[in-house]
């Protein structure tokens, strides 16, 4: 996935990484999104680990988890 975003002559700015969809949203320089679907855990873990190793810090932000309040 992100091969394909950056082979495409676009500029990876943002990134933002929702834990409990265990989704990514990729953001370029260009206004193109992509959304990235992980379907377990450890494919979850594996992206992080890449978007960690190759994206710098300050484009990476994560949602804020969705909480219920108690009753």
């Amino acid at each position: 996935f992100f091969s394909s975003f950056l082979l495409e002559t676009y500029a990876l700015t943002k990134v933002v990484v929702d834990t409990c969809a265990r989704k990514f949203y990729l953001y370029s320089n260009e206004g193109e999104t992509r959304e990235v679907d992980c379907d377990n855990v450890d494919e979850f873990m594996n992206v992080l680990e890449l978007v960690r190793a190759v994206v710098d810090e300050d484009a990476v932000s994560y949602s804020e988890p969705l909480v219920k309040n108690p009753l």
